[in-house]
């Protein structure tokens, strides 16, 4: 009962209500819960991803008309990116509902901002093949409306190409990144990445996908030589 309860409040947060629930309980199922009869979002996820992709290229076309390709596409990249999507998680409070095995509950699941994005792509998912394409475009909207108000104030460069750039202004080659540990289960791994510069700086840092990993890593040292100009 408690479960069905969590997820009527989390349809309220959401503002969508499922026809078939099935659908959502689904988006809300990480792999360490999965079984042969239970699955778990990452099919959805996949569709999502592809969704709120559309959405937002939509909205930004109609935003800004005079806007050119390379800068709707650095907008672009900033709103579907996976940190966005967990800033939205964030702000329903999906990880509250998450449906998530002993290692990921213990690890601290619920929080994790690659697990965070992945499922927040599944739900718009979910509502997509329970409403079809008008409920996914509204729930995208309104979700993402105050992220598309101010995208165009904000530094829509993600950290490694904004380390790069810092290099290469500078006469230094682009930055290097290598993997110095990887820990977890196959289904909840945990890369540990240093990003370094070709005269010696380096930083570290951790998260559950490479990509996230080395996008951590290079705001990390962008912020350290940054602080020491």
């Amino acid at each position: 009962m408690k479960i069905a309860s969590d997820l009527a409040l989390f349809q309220t947060r959401l503002g969508y209500r499922f026809k078939q629930p099935s659908g959502l309980i689904e988006a809300v199922t990480h792999a360490s819960k999965g079984t042969s009869t239970r699955r778990d979002y990452q099919r959805l996820e996949f569709l999502g991803d592809r969704v709120l992709g559309l959405v937002i290229a939509q909205a930004l076309l109609a935003q800004d008309q005079e806007a050119s390709e390379g800068i709707l596409a650095l907008r672009y990249n900033a709103l579907v990116r996976k940190e966005t999507c967990a800033e939205i998680a964030r702000d329903i409070d999906l990880g509250a509902v998450l449906k998530l095995g002993r290692s990921e509950m213990i690890t601290g699941g619920r929080r994790k901002q690659t697990l965070l994005g992945d499922a927040m792509e599944a739900v718009i998912a979910a509502v997509y093949l329970d409403g079809g394409m008008e409920a996914a475009q509204a729930l995208v909207l309104r979700l993402w409306h105050r992220s598309l108000q101010t995208v165009d104030g904000q530094d829509t460069r993600d950290a490694k190409t904004a380390l790069q750039e810092w290099a290469q202004a500078r006469g230094l080659p682009p930055p290097t990144y290598l993997t110095k540990r990887r820990d977890g289960p196959d289904h909840a791994p945990v890369f540990e990445i240093e990003a370094q510069l070709s005269d010696g700086p380096s930083a570290r840092a951790k998260a559950g996908t490479k990509r996230a990993a080395e996008q951590a890593a290079a705001q990390a040292l962008l912020n350290t030589m940054e602080a020491d100009t």
